[in-house]
């Protein structure tokens, strides 16, 4: 049997706090977990087996046991959101939902990041958590950052923390947009940005609910489809969606591809109420498959084009029906533990989107989608 390993050029910087999740279903609580796009996004990269670093704040109030230790800060308390919602379904899948930040730990300084080199970056803050300065620091360190505009374009009511979105313009952060490699929204939120305008400085990625995906670059998109799933909990499917895709890339998939794991996990996390516990007999599944279809893609030598490596290859389709099958057909059969081969990515171009050199859903405000 070959254990999975971990290896150096893989190694990565996840940046943003955890926090307390309370959900509220029609005035009663229903739930009360771990929370923060953190949490869920460690909950991939630790089920592919993916070495990162972790930067979190907490307060002393911190309730839960984690597999990467926060920042405690003395006299300051644990992040924490009311979700509140609305059993009624629209005809789209949309569930109605206010979310407000009923507290705030300490945001997370420059002098917070560890002072060494990382592959890829993730900056997933929920909580006005992130500052600008923050965020340069990160693209200092990595290779390549993916960010979640919920990072940067969310406002807290000053009374009752409702969330609110601000126009990307007026965040602070919108200068560094030509130094992101990948910038991840859901369909809500693009009304903070002007897409045209912004996919012409970095790659933008667009979560839409049960339609999937859509990948856009200075030159062209391309739509990425779903996977249909059974929704109990939206909360936290964006970020699991993000932590597909960048694992994805990390594992040296084109973008359409990795997005297509991001589209997975992210229908995986919605079966869960909180932070999802992965079958591990699924993972391994879909590591093989992700293992198989890279191989494939390493048979394209025009992918050292970085336009191709935005675009869907020979053998997506294929790829998109064996991962449905990983995730319904029974897992019951032992398992043979693969290893992943992290390679180096060609490097991009300069007027192309950021890639990872080595080869690097959020939680909408008003209304929650079931996500990709």
């Amino acid at each position: 049997m070959v254990r999975d390993q971990k290896f150096p050029q893989s190694r990565g910087l996840i940046v943003g706090n955890y926090c307390h999740d309370v959900l509220i279903r029609d005035g009663v609580v229903v739930a009360e977990t771990l929370g923060g796009a953190a949490s869920f996004i460690s909950a991939v990269l630790d089920g592919l087996t993916l070495r990162y670093k972790l930067a979190s704040k907490v307060g002393r109030d911190f309730a839960y046991s984690t597999h990467h230790d926060p920042i405690v800060v003395p006299g300051s308390r644990t992040t924490m959101f009311h979700a509140y919602f609305d059993s009624e379904i629209d005809g789209d899948g949309h569930q109605d939902r206010v979310l407000k930040r009923a507290r705030a730990c300490d945001p997370i300084w420059p002098s917070d990041l560890p002072e060494s080199r990382f592959d890829f970056g993730m900056a997933v803050g929920v909580g006005g958590e992130i500052l600008p300065e923050t965020l340069e620091k990160m693209l200092d360190l990595c290779d390549t950052v993916s960010v979640d505009i919920q990072a940067l374009i969310r406002s807290f009511d000053a009374i009752d923390g409702t969330v609110k979105l601000v126009d990307l313009k007026e965040s602070g952060f919108f200068h560094l947009l030509p130094r992101i490699g990948f910038l991840k929204a859901s369909g809500e939120e693009t009304s903070s940005l002007d897409i045209e305008e912004v996919r012409k400085l970095c790659c933008v990625v667009v979560t839409n609910g049960k339609h999937g995906c859509t990948v856009y670059w200075k030159a062209g998109e391309v739509q990425i489809g779903p996977f249909p799933t059974n929704q109990i909990d939206p909360t936290g499917a964006g970020d699991s969606f993000l932590g597909g895709f960048v694992a994805g890339l990390v594992q040296g998939l084109p973008v359409p591809d990795a997005a297509l794991l991001g589209n997975l996990f992210g229908s995986l996390a919605v079966g869960h109420i909180g932070v999802p516990k992965f079958d591990l007999r699924l993972l391994q599944r879909v590591k093989d498959e992700v293992q198989r279809r890279k191989m494939q893609c390493i048979s394209f030598p025009e992918r050292k084009d970085d336009e191709l490596n935005l675009m869907k290859l020979p053998g997506f389709e294929q790829f998109h029906a064996s991962l449905s099958a990983a995730k319904i057909l029974p897992t019951s059969f032992p398992v043979q533990e693969c290893q992943w081969d992290l390679s180096i990515s060609p490097p991009t171009a300069a007027d192309q989107p950021k890639l990872l050199t080595s080869c690097v859903f959020e939680e909408t405000i008003q209304t929650i989608d079931s996500k990709p």
